[in-house]
C-alpha cells in the first residue's frame, strides 16, 4: 500500500527539465549522466483521479490539505521519481506497446505521428530525386571514382552538409533493418556534460527511390511530438544501386538546433552501425565483430517491441564501443 500512495504521490511532485542517473563509461569519461526533458505538469484527469484517496490519506494523518500531504512526503515523491525516471523515458516503439511516461497533453509517444518531412516548397515535392541534384544518365557511366569525387565536390560548399557514397550491400542491409524497426534512439556524447539522446525515424518513398532518415532531439520529440523539427535530415538516393552497386547519401544539419556537424556525423556513423551497415558486406563475421553486430541487433529488436531487455545503458555501452 504504501507504494502505491507514493506512486499517486509522485505524480504531483513537479518534475525538473533535467534529470541525472549517473553510471560509469570506460572511454568518454569517468562519470557522465544522462537528459532528457520530464513532463513538468501533472495532468488534470491524474489530479481529479487521485484526488479523493490523497484528501482521506491527508486527514488520516492530520493534514488539511494534499499541498500539506505533499510537502511532508516531499523526499519519499522525489526519491520513487529519480529511481523510475529512466525506465519512464524508453519509448518502446511498437503502436500496441503500453507507455507508462505520456507526453505534455496525455497522449503515448508511440501513437504519436513521426516527425514530418520538412516541405521544400507548395508545387515541389518534399525530397528532391537524384535527377533533380545531378545529371543522372551521365552519372551511370562515370567510374566509381569519379563518381564519388564529383558528388562530395557537390556538397562542399557548406560545413552543415553530410554526404556519402554507400556501397549498395551495406545499404540494403540497413534498409532491411529500418524496414522492420524504422525507429531508434542513438545517444550523441558530451564529455563534460554525459550523452544527449536523439531519436530517428526512417521514411521511404519509391518515386524518387529515396529513404530519407530524420534525426531528433529525444526531448524536442516527447515534447512537441509530430510537429518537433529534426536537427539533421539524411537522404538515401537507391537510383545506382542495381547497376552500379552504389547509394549516394546527401544531408542537411540545421543551423541553431543544438546540434554540430561533427555531432550529426556521429549520428550517421551509429546509425549505419546499428542498423547493420558495417556488416553488410558479404564477409563471414567471427569473434568479436560478429558477438558486437549480435548485440546491436538485439538492442533494435527490443526496442522494437518494447522489450524491457533493451535499456539505455546498453545503447551507451555498444555506442562506446564505436568509438
Amino acid at each position: 500500500m504504501a507504494s502505491l500512495r507514493i506512486s499517486a504521490l509522485r505524480h504531483l511532485a513537479p518534475s525538473p527539465l533535467r534529470v541525472t542517473r549517473i553510471f560509469n563509461q570506460r572511454r568518454w569519461a569517468q562519470v557522465h549522466d544522462i537528459r532528457f526533458l520530464a513532463t513538468t505538469r501533472p495532468s488534470q484527469a491524474i489530479l481529479d483521479k487521485y484526488r479523493a484517496k490523497l484528501d482521506q490519506k491527508a486527514k488520516n494523518e492530520g493534514l488539511s490539505s494534499i499541498d500539506e500531504l505533499k510537502v511532508a512526503y516531499a523526499d519519499k515523491i522525489e526519491a520513487e521519481r529519480l529511481a523510475n525516471a529512466i525506465d519512464e523515458a524508453i519509448i518502446p516503439q511498437a503502436p500496441e506497446t503500453p507507455v507508462t511516461q505520456p507526453n505534455a497533453d496525455g497522449t503515448p509517444i508511440t501513437n504519436r505521428k513521426p516527425p514530418k518531412v520538412p516541405p521544400t516548397g507548395a508545387d515541389k515535392p518534399a525530397i528532391k530525386g537524384l535527377n533533380d541534384i545531378i545529371d543522372l544518365e551521365k552519372s551511370r557511366d562515370l567510374p566509381d571514382k569519379e563518381l564519388t569525387a564529383i558528388w562530395r565536390l557537390r556538397h562542399a560548399s557548406s560545413p552543415q552538409t553530410l554526404c556519402a557514397v554507400v556501397p549498395a550491400a551495406a545499404y540494403k542491409a540497413m534498409e532491411e533493418a529500418a524496414r522492420t524497426t524504422p525507429q531508434f534512439v542513438l545517444p550523441i556524447p558530451h564529455p563534460t556534460q554525459g550523452a544527449e539522446i536523439h531519436y530517428l525515424q526512417w521514411t521511404f518513398d519509391s518515386s524518387t527511390k529515396t529513404s530519407t532518415v530524420l534525426f531528433t532531439q529525444l526531448a524536442e520529440y516527447k515534447t512537441r511530438g509530430e510537429f518537433a523539427q529534426p536537427h539533421t535530415t539524411i537522404t538515401h538516393h537507391w537510383d545506382l544501386a542495381d547497376d552500379r552497386g552504389l547509394v549516394l547519401m546527401q544531408g542537411q544539419v540545421v543551423d541553431g538546433r543544438g546540434v554540430k556537424p561533427e555531432e550529426a556525423k556521429w549520428l550517421v556513423m551509429c546509425l549505419q552501425r546499428f542498423y547493420g551497415g558495417w556488416e553488410g558486406e558479404a564477409v563471414e563475421l567471427d569473434g568479436e565483430r560478429k558477438q558486437r553486430a549480435e548485440e546491436r541487433a538485439k538492442l533494435l529488436q527490443w526496442f522494437a517491441a518494447g522489450d524491457s531487455r533493451f535499456t539505455l545503458e546498453k545503447l551507451m555501452e555498444e555506442a562506446e564501443r564505436l568509438g
